[in-house]
C-alpha cells in the first residue's frame, strides 16, 4: 500500500458547529437527550472533548443569537482554556417573524436594515472572538410564481450584502452559503454556487462561497463545483454533512462515502488542505437520533479517512492514463485508492501522536456520557433557537 502524505494529513482541521451538540429533530419533533448542553459553554466543552479524542477539531463555530453571551472575550478565553478556539460566526435571519417574506431581500427597507444590523452585530462578535469568517445562509425566497420580483430580490440582496461587506475587517471574510430549496420551494434567493459566486465576486476579494454538501439537487456533481471554485479562488469553506433525500444534515459520508472521497480528492488537488489554505472545513450537522458527541467524532473520522484514501491516488499514473485516453485504467487508479483500508494506518498515526487508536471506543469506555447526564440536570437544554 502506498503511504499517504502524512504532512498533508497534519494540516487537516475540521471545525465543529456548536449547534450539533444541542437537541434537534424534524419539523414534527425535537427530541431531548440526557446530558444535552444548556449553555454555549457546555457546547464548547463537548466540542473540546471531540478534539481531545481525535486531534482533528481545534475550532468551534458559533451561531448568533443562539450562542449570544454578554462577554465574548471571556468566552474566547474559556474555549482556549479547553484547548479549542472560536471559529466561524453564523448569522440567523430565519427565525424572526419580521423575516417571513425575506430578510436581506425584503421589500420593506426597515426589515432589510434590521437584517443588516444583525450581521453588523455578528461582525462585532467576530472582533471579540478573533473569528475570521462571517457565514451567511439565507432562508429568503418565494413559494409561488408571481409572489415576488425575482430580479428585484437579487438587486436588494446585492445592496444588502454590499452594506454588510463594508464592515468586514481586513483580516476577516464574508462567506455566502447557497441552498437549492427549503424553506422556500419556488425560488431560493441564493440557490446555487453560481449565484453565490456572482454576489461574492461583486463584493471583493474577502468574500467567498460556502459549499454545504447537503444543499444540492440529487445527482449533482459536487466535486465539479469544488474543482471550479478552487480554480476560481473563491471556495471559502465547506459545511460537511450527508443527505439521502433533502437536506438531512446526517453524518458526513453516511449516504455516499465515495462522493466524499471524490470531493476530498479535488480539495487536495486544488490545494485545499495545503498549509495556509484559505479553505475552511466545517461540519454542519444535527444529530436527531444518534448521540451527539459520538456523532461528531464519527464525522471527523470519516473526513480523515476519506482524505487519507484520496491521498493514496497515484496522481502521476492517473495523469498519464488521462493523457492517453485509458478510461478504465484511470478509473481503476481512483477505485484502488478508494477501496484501500487506511484505518490501521490512521490508528498507528493516532498512537504516535498520543491519541486513542479508536476514538469512538475510547469515548464509549470513558463514562463521559454518564457523567454529563448526571451533571447537566436542571435548566433548559439547548435546542433550535437557543
Amino acid at each position: 500500500m502506498t503511504t499517504p502524505n502524512l504532512d498533508l494529513l497534519d494540516n487537516l482541521a475540521i471545525e465543529l458547529p456548536s449547534w450539533a451538540f444541542g437537541n434537534s429533530g424534524t419539523r414534527f419533533k425535537v427530541f431531548g437527550t440526557p446530558g444535552t448542553p444548556r449553555t454555549v459553554h457546555e457546547k464548547i466543552a463537548d466540542a473540546a472533548k471531540v478534539n481531545e479524542l481525535t486531534g482533528l477539531a481545534p475550532t468551534v463555530a458559533l451561531h448568533i443569537p443562539w450562542d449570544r453571551v454578554d462577554d465574548y472575550g471571556a468566552l474566547r478565553t474559556y474555549a482556549q482554556d479547553l484547548g479549542v478556539r472560536l471559529g466561524t460566526i453564523n448569522s440567523n435571519t430565519f427565525q424572526d417573524d419580521d423575516y417571513k417574506f425575506g430578510s436581506l431581500t425584503h421589500t420593506d427597507k426597515t426589515v432589510r436594515q434590521k437584517a443588516i444590523d444583525h450581521h453588523i452585530e455578528c461582525i462585532e462578535v467576530m472582533n471579540a472572538t478573533g473569528s475570521r469568517d462571517l457565514k451567511i445562509w439565507l432562508a429568503d425566497g418565494t413559494n409561488y410564481p408571481g409572489q415576488g420580483d425575482i430580479r428585484g430580490r437579487q438587486d436588494r440582496l446585492a445592496e444588502s450584502l454590499a452594506t454588510i461587506y463594508q464592515h468586514i475587517g481586513d483580516e476577516q471574510r464574508l462567506v455566502l452559503e447557497y441552498k437549492f430549496f427549503e424553506p422556500a420551494t419556488y425560488v431560493t434567493d441564493v440557490p446555487d454556487w453560481g449565484t453565490s459566486y456572482v454576489h461574492v465576486t461583486a463584493l471583493g476579494e474577502r468574500a467567498m462561497v460556502c459549499l454545504d454538501t447537503g444543499h444540492h439537487a440529487p445527482g449533482t456533481n459536487i466535486e465539479f463545483i469544488v474543482a471550479q471554485l478552487l480554480r476560481l479562488g473563491r471556495l471559502g469553506s465547506f459545511d460537511f454533512n450527508s443527505r439521502f433525500y433533502a437536506d438531512d444534515d446526517l453524518i458526513v459520508g453516511a449516504a455516499d462515502p465515495f462522493q466524499l472521497f471524490r470531493i476530498l480528492f479535488e480539495v487536495i488537488r486544488g490545494g485545499g488542505i495545503d498549509l495556509g489554505s484559505p479553505v475552511a472545513l466545517m461540519l454542519d450537522q444535527c444529530h436527531n437520533v444518534e448521540e451527539k458527541i459520538p456523532g461528531q467524532i464519527r464525522s471527523v473520522l470519516n473526513v480523515e479517512e476519506m482524505t487519507a484514501r484520496a491521498l493514496l491516488v497515484d496522481t502521476d499514473s492517473l495523469a498519464a492514463a488521462q493523457e492517453t485516453g485509458d478510461v478504465l485504467g484511470a478509473n481503476g487508479i481512483l477505485m484502488d485508492a478508494f477501496y484501500t483500508d487506511v484505518r490501521p494506518l490512521l490508528a498507528r498515526r493516532r498512537a504516535e501522536r498520543g491519541l486513542p487508536t479508536d476514538p469512538m471506543a475510547a469515548y464509549a469506555a470513558s463514562g463521559h456520557a454518564a457523567r454529563i447526564a448526571e451533571q447537566r440536570v436542571g435548566g433548559t437544554q439547548s435546542s433550535w433557537g437557543a
